[in-house]
This record gives C-alpha cells, structure tokens and sequence, in this order.
C-alpha cells in the first residue's frame, strides 16, 4: 500500500455527529447548512453575509485598538517630553538615572508579553483583559505625576511596562482570531498606524499642555502632562471593555448567527477549527512555540530589525541636526510620520490581496538603509531630510512582522499566542539596545549610530530570507505530497471545523489538502 492510500485509510469515512445550536443533526453538508442557517461557501449569500460581518468588525474593533496604541505610545514616552520641562531637575535625576528610567521599561515590557499572551489565550473575555490592562497603565501613567525622587518614577516605569505588555501582541492576536490570513495584514496596520500617528502629534500635543498648564494650581506642567494623558487613557481603557469583541464563540455584540459565521471563515481559511483541544494547554503551547525553528528566527530577526529602526526614540533630535528653531523642528518632524502611516496601510492591502510577506516587509528596510547612506554621506538640509522620511517608512515593514509571524504559525491558537509573545517580546530587546546606540556625543553627523542601525537591519533582512525559503520549502513539500496537509492536521480541529461548516469529515480533511503558508 502506498503512503497515500495509508494515509487515506486513516481518515475516517464515517459522518460525524455532532450537537448544532438548535438540534442534534449528521454533517451531511445541505442539512447543517439549513440546520445551522449559513448559506454555503462561496454563494453570493455567503458573500454578503461574511462582508456584512467584516465590515461590523472594522467599525468597532479597529478604532478602538486604534486609538488604545496612540495612547500606548504617548504614555510610554512621555517621560522624554516632561524632561523638556524641568522634570529631571525636580526629582534630583542625574544623567545616569535618566537613561536607566528611560531604559527600565523594558526590563518588564519584553518579559512580559509571553506570559501575557498565554494568559490572553486562556481567558474567556479578552474585551476585560486588554481593557484592564489598558486602564492599569493609565493610572501608573497617571501616578507618575506625583512621584517626588528617583526611585518613585523608576517603581513607575517598571510597572507601566507589566500592562503596556499585553496590549500590541494581545491585539495582533485578538486580530488574528477574527480575520483571514488574506485581511489581517491591512487590519493589523491600522492598528500599528496608531503608533506612527502619535509620533507625528505626540509631541505637539505635548507641547501645548507644557507651554500652556505651567503653575496652574500651583503645579508644573510636566506633572499636568502625566495627569492629563494618563486620565486620558483610563477613559479609553474603560470604554474598550465594551467596543472590544471576545472570541468569535462568546462576543456579547454579535448575534449567534454572526458567531456561526465568523468560526466557519476561520474554519475554511486553514482548514481546521481556530480552537484549543484539551491537550493543547498555554504550556503546551508555549513549548511547540520553541520547538519550532521559525519562532526563534522570528525573534532574532524583530530584536535586529527594531535596533534598526531605534532612530524613532531619537527622531525629534535627528530632525533638530537640520539647524531650525524648536517650534519648526516639531513641525518638520510630522510629515515623515503623516506619509509612513499612509504607505503602512497601502502597504499592508497590497500584501492582503497578493498574499505576499517578505518583500512587504524586507524591502522598507532596505529603505532604511539607503535613508543612512544617504545621512553617512551629506549634512545637507534636503538629503538630511529625505533620509528622514525614508527612515520613518521602515516601521512600515515592522507592522507586518507579527502578521507574518501569525501567518506562519498558525495553529493551534496557544502555540500562535505563545509565538506572538516570544517574538515581540524578545524582539524589543533591540528597543532596549537602541536607546544607547544614539549617543549625544555622536551628534550632529550620528555616523556611528547610523553604521550600527544600518548592519543591524542588513543582519535582520539576511534571517527574514531565511524564514522566506523555509516556508518556500514547506509548501513544496505540502505540493508534492497532496496528503502532507492532511497529516499534519489535528483531527479534533479538523471534526470542529466539518460541524461548523456543514461538512462531513472526509469533506473537511480534503479541503485541508488547499492549506499554504504565506511568504
């Protein structure tokens, strides 16, 4: 017998019976499909159907996580606006005490996200997790107003990093249970275009609050800044818990009808049911993450990418090389951020519809490259500034690089969870090696910093390549074996996937054949 009538031998033929929401029925495809209320797959009914239900998604979740990650930012950073103001001077904080309030953050931020994620992936109501979590940050922000010496403000950047942790891998995550591996490239840089934003506000918001709330109430306005932005983010966090959905098996805003319809997209897009079995616990989960070759590139790659790109902490200084005034300098430094934010997101629906990820990625780095040479190279105003916005479009390859990551481990969703956390939070080690790398003594040319970036994102485009053919070579496999796909299937997702869809089992298992990994 060959290996493909083996295979096709072990799956089983017989029917599986399962209990519909309303009555015990067979999957025989029409009945589940009249039992179940879902038109079948590929019908304009279907069609509308799914659109309606996307288009509900996008009104409600991707505002809301929006305007979570401008806040995010603004809170993590606004330590380096309030210096602007006297607040080191205040709290007696040397030089040497600043850096390491600056750098402290992600001594809890990147440890953080793993456990988090795993955490996100037990929970039954994500909605109350993140918004908690985003509400926890805002009142350390908020506290931060008050700390009076250097260790107040140190115990405060240490635990606003425990909450900031779960939100940018949790939302990717939470994108990834509701949106097929062909939108959530385009959602996920919605999300990261927040960040980019806040870069391009953040600082004029800031600006108004410092030149404006000086000594009123006899307090001075950088304390105002951290009571202001940090009250700001409380509303947000509190008003996510009901704008966020849950999973697609439990969200209060969705009609069971919707529900049935968002587990079967995901069920058709990889061919198995997006659930946890019993044995896939957040242990066993975070233990196939490390097992898996893909997930420790993927790390390396984000921390040498993000060294790379850890100009952003240091932008408004690289934009004051160009020889203007504070107030121009503000202004100057927008742009760059207002047009990264638009290729984000032109980026991220190009590589939606195309299905294609290294080039989305790999090719704004290699902007970022040509951005130093050009800064290696000249002092002048208009190459200097160019450089800039060829600088500030590299985080357009950062907002796909835990979309590819979720695209790349798909299943099951601990192990993706767990991937996810591993990723970006070993990733952002490079943030922490980043924030010595821009040296006030290196200014104004930056030449080292500029080499050191430059190499780092040479090293991060050579293991993304790596990553590329690996997927390249599994998918070959999965072309010259049709049964490959079927092997690697888990049965119990597989069953889950023919009762929500309204297939028998053997339908299901054929199906699976189609599954590809995304490069």
């Amino acid at each position: 017998m060959s290996d493909q009538d083996d295979a096709k031998a072990k799956i089983s033929m017989e029917e599986v019976q399962r209990d519909s929401d309303h009555e015990t029925t067979s999957i025989s495809g029409k009945d589940v499909d009249v039992v179940e209320g879902l038109p079948p797959s590929g019908s304009p009914e279907r069609t509308a159907a799914e659109k309606r239900l996307v288009r509900k998604l996008d009104m409600r979740l991707l505002p809301t996580i929006f305007v979570i990650f401008i806040m995010n930012y603004i809170d993590r950073t606004g330590i380096t606006t309030a210096r602007l103001k006297g607040m080191q001077q205040d709290l007696g904080v040397n030089d040497v005490q600043y850096a390491t309030i600056v750098a402290i953050l992600y001594a809890s931020y990147c440890p953080a996200q793993i456990p988090s994620n795993m955490a996100l992936n037990i929970v039954s109501r994500p909605s109350w997790y993140i918004g908690v979590c985003v509400v926890a940050w805002g009142l350390t922000s908020f506290l931060t107003g008050i700390t009076k010496n250097f260790a107040g403000i140190l115990a405060c950047r240490v635990f606003i990093g425990l909450p900031e942790a779960a939100f940018y891998p949790g939302a990717i995550y939470l994108l990834s249970r509701w949106y097929t591996k062909k939108e959530l490239a385009f959602r996920s840089a919605v999300l990261y275009a927040g960040l980019l934003l806040s870069n391009a506000f953040g600082a004029l918001i800031a600006a108004g609050i410092l030149s404006n709330m000086e000594g009123k109430r006899g307090i001075r306005a950088w304390r105002w800044l951290f009571f202001i932005e940090g009250a700001i983010t409380i509303f947000v966090g509190l008003n996510s818990i009901w704008l966020l959905p849950d999973y697609p098996n439990n969200t209060r805003w969705l009609s069971q009808y919707e529900l049935r319809l968002a587990q079967a997209r995901l069920s058709e897009d990889a061919g198995e049911a997006d659930k946890d079995t019993t044995e896939d616990s957040a242990w066993q989960g975070l233990k196939m993450a490390m097992k898996d070759p893909l997930v420790p590139l993927f790390a390396v790659m984000t921390a040498a990418q993000l060294l790379g790109l850890s100009f952003i902490n240091f932008f408004p200084t690289l934009t004051q090389t160009l020889g203007f005034s504070t107030t121009v300098t503000l202004l100057l430094a927008a742009p760059p951020w207002i047009l990264a934010s638009i290729v984000c997101c032109l980026n991220a629906w190009h590589a939606d519809r195309t299905g294609e990820r290294y080039f989305h990625i790999a090719g704004w780095w290699w902007g970022v490259i040509i951005g130093f040479i050009i800064g290696l190279s000249t002092m002048s105003v208009a190459g200097r500034y160019v450089s800039l916005f060829l600088m500030a479009c590299g985080y357009v390859g950062f907002a796909m690089t835990l979309v590819w990551v979720s695209n790349a481990v798909p299943r099951p969703p601990a192990k993706r969870a767990a991937a996810i956390g591993i990723v970006n939070g070993f990733g952002n080690l490079g943030n922490l090696m980043g924030s010595y790398t821009w040296k006030a003594a290196w200014s104004p040319e930056y030449h080292p910093s500029m080499a050191i970036s430059l190499g780092a994102l040479v090293i991060s485009s050579v293991l993304s390549l790596i990553i590329r053919q690996i997927l390249v070579h599994r998918n070959k496999k999965l072309d010259a074996d049709e049964t490959a796909a079927m092997r690697g299937a888990n049965r119990i997702r597989v069953e889950e996937a023919a009762r929500i869809e309204g297939l028998t089992f053997e339908q299901a298992m054929e199906r699976r054949k189609g599954f590809r990994y995304l490069y």
